[in-house]
């Protein structure tokens, strides 16, 4: 495994360039500089591969290495342009800390965020057993075959059409054309890319843009991968990729429209105007191609913000601009919001636990069950009072409170008005709000410790003061040691709380009994080696017979956990296996393209989300199948019954 690992390190290094890299030359020609450049960048890189795959799928150009390198060298041109008239001047903050600190605690809270999910994953080439799985990697292979990663055309892995959010898929496909690398190796090399250095950075410059500290920011940096919450979860449940990386994006979204006014402190009103658009453009256009959703909480949180400069009562503009300003931010927010509960077909999921019990939840941060993060949630606890008393940093108690809300929402109110039109836009999911927690909690925790270490130091009469002085290393020190604790023993085990109890292994963990056996993830990677290229191969999708199009490129369907609902389907479902006696079987295999093979892996599953289908499986001794390959349980036959 060790070995394995090693092998896989060039892939994930391509996978941090990839990431970074575009958006850092892009952004460094307008004039970026520092913590901002590095944290905003995988934004820019999102927005501009996003954006520029939509544009060569409408050019008809393929999707490849130097048809994106030219996309991003011509944006890096335009942003050099931009630059030179709205230059991106470095955010300047007051120096509280030696400037090696910040990079140096960077680099732990990279290496805590990439062990947690590397020891989660435990194998580079592991694929997440779930039913988000199957859609989310033959889409990648998807794009490779078709040589298209817009957003326009993704859907069509399963036959559909329309936008659907693909930044991930782009990224992930790039590194595959990039490393020559397996498919499940460039989704895994993706993800620990977004567990180790995009959430880091971005969390770190949210803090600092939160708090004006860098003292602060090196603490976010430390204790970014504290909670289970984010990112890990949303790697385990779905498996939710799209809302991993929109979310991974959200801190540092927000830290530049925080900011703005630094940046545009000595431009002109219209050129102050002009950057607030586009670099709210560009991240509001990363987020919406990574997972539209976030673009709600974007916008919430800069609206917090934006009512808390509209409450200043001098030395921010006109009471009429403020107020203007903020409310028709409001009113842009609820279109939005609304728009976006409307197109999902509302909640999907119940509530699940008490409202006292919700509430000490997020006191705690023991959502879902999980353990209670005791040293987080006291740090958290002394940062709410700390940023209570400093009227700077008061607004983003509200964040904090908002985001905690929608948790005991979720957790607790059954009102259909709640759950439809306030959670729908996450179909009520309680894994996606958990995820929005860290958001708040993790700046809250770091300017915690910032004020726990100052009055330390004022105690022993040693100030913490500036920089230079040992309260902040040591305090540093000290945060680094109880989160190397919090990585190797706090517990990771997935949170079922459906069924009350966590998984008994990692998701991504191949045996007999998983989603996915051994022996089926055999005979998938062989499928092209026993049909014709043009074959056709049927099943039941609860099964992970879908996995067969990744693993091999020969059509399988359904290539997605869902199966048709259609009574044609439901025919097969309950009776594929009498093809021979029932010519309505035959009728119905028509209608989904004749399919001449049948991939055999069992019952199915009663389990939300997957079906038992009785019709899908023993073939053996029925008229009108021939087996042609087994591996263990799992098989392979032709049908023969109906005369194709």
């Amino acid at each position: 495994m060790i070995a394995d690992w090693i092998a896989a390190v060039p892939v994930i290094l391509v996978a941090a360039l990839i990431v970074f890299l575009p958006g850092i030359l892009s952004l460094a020609a307008a004039g970026m500089r520092g913590l901002a450049l590095v944290a905003f960048a995988p934004i820019m890189t999102t927005a501009v591969v996003s954006a520029g795959a939509v544009a060569l799928g409408l050019l008809g150009i393929p999707w490849a290495l130097w048809s994106v390198a030219v996309v991003v060298l011509v944006v890096g041109a335009l942003s050099w342009g931009v630059g030179r008239i709205l230059p991106l001047r470095r955010h300047q903050v007051r120096t509280d800390s030696r400037r090696w600190m910040l990079p140096t605690v960077l680099v732990i809270g990279a290496l805590i965020g990439f062990w947690r999910l590397g020891a989660y994953l435990e194998d580079p080439a592991a694929i997440s057993q779930t039913n988000d799985a199957v859609f989310h990697l033959n889409a990648l292979r998807h794009i490779l075959d078709t040589g298209s990663a817009s957003s326009l055309d993704v859907n069509a892995v399963i036959g559909a059409s329309g936008f659907y959010p693909a930044a991930w898929h782009a990224l992930a496909s790039l590194i595959a054309l990039a490393t020559g690398a397996s498919i499940p190796i460039a989704a895994n090399a993706l993800s620990l890319v977004i567990a180790g250095l995009i959430w880091p950075l971005g969390i770190a410059w949210l803090a600092r843009a939160v708090s004006g500290s860098h003292t602060v920011a090196a603490y976010a940096a430390v204790l970014s991968g504290a909670l289970q919450a984010f990112p890990l979860l949303l790697l385990q449940w779905g498996v939710l990729y799209p809302n991993a990386l929109s979310v991974a994006l959200l801190p540092a979204a927000i830290a530049a429209a925080l900011s703005l006014p630094t940046w545009s402190a000595s431009a002109s009103r219209a050129a102050a105007i002009a950057q607030a658009v586009v670099i709210i453009g560009i991240a509001s256009t990363a987020l919406a191609f990574a997972q539209p959703t976030s673009v709600l909480i974007f916008g919430l949180v800069c609206m917090l913000r934006v009512t808390a400069w509209a409450f200043v009562r001098s030395g921010a503009g006109p009471a009429l601009l403020r107020w203007t300003v903020a409310v028709a931010g409001w009113v842009v927010l609820v279109i939005l919001w609304r728009f976006f509960t409307g197109s999902t077909g509302g909640s999907h999921w119940a509530p699940f636990r008490g409202r006292l019990d919700a509430g000490i939840d997020v006191l705690v941060n023991g959502h879902l069950m999980m353990a209670p993060a005791w040293g987080i949630s006291i740090l958290m606890l002394v940062g709410l009072v700390s940023a209570l008393v400093h009227p700077a940093r008061r607004w983003f108690v509200a964040v904090w409170a908002v985001l905690s809300t929608l948790y005991v929402l979720v957790a607790a109110f059954g009102n259909p008005l709640v759950r439809d039109g306030l959670l729908g836009a996450w179909y009520a999911d309680p894994y996606r709000i958990v995820a929005l927690a860290p958001l708040a909690v993790i700046p809250l925790a770091a300017i915690g410790a910032e004020a726990i270490v100052r009055i330390i130091a004022t105690r022993i009469r040693r100030p913490a003061g500036d920089d230079g002085h040992a309260g902040s290393v040591i305090g540093l020190a000290a945060v680094s040691a109880l989160m190397i604790v919090i990585a190797l023993l706090r517990p990771v085990a997935m949170p079922d709380y459906v069924s009350n109890r966590f998984e008994p292994a990692p998701r991504y963990e191949e045996s007999d009994v998983s989603y996915l056996s051994i022996d089926e993830r055999d005979l998938l990677e062989s499928l092209d080696d026993l049909v014709a290229d043009d074959a056709l191969i049927i099943g039941n999708p609860s099964t992970g017979m879908g996995f067969g199009y990744l693993f091999s490129g020969v059509d399988v369907f359904p290539r997605t956990w869902a199966p048709p609902n259609t009574t044609s389907w439901w025919t097969l479902a309950g009776g594929l296996r009498d093809a021979a006696s029932d010519p309505a079987v035959c009728d119905a295999l028509e209608a989904y393209g004749s399919a001449s093979y049948v991939l055999d892996f069992g019952l199915g599953e009663a389990y939300a989300g997957r079906y038992e289908m009785p019709g899908m499986t023993h073939f053996e001794g029925q008229p009108g199948f021939e087996p042609v390959a087994a591996v263990g349980d799992a098989s392979l036959w032709r049908i023969t019954a109906c005369g194709w």
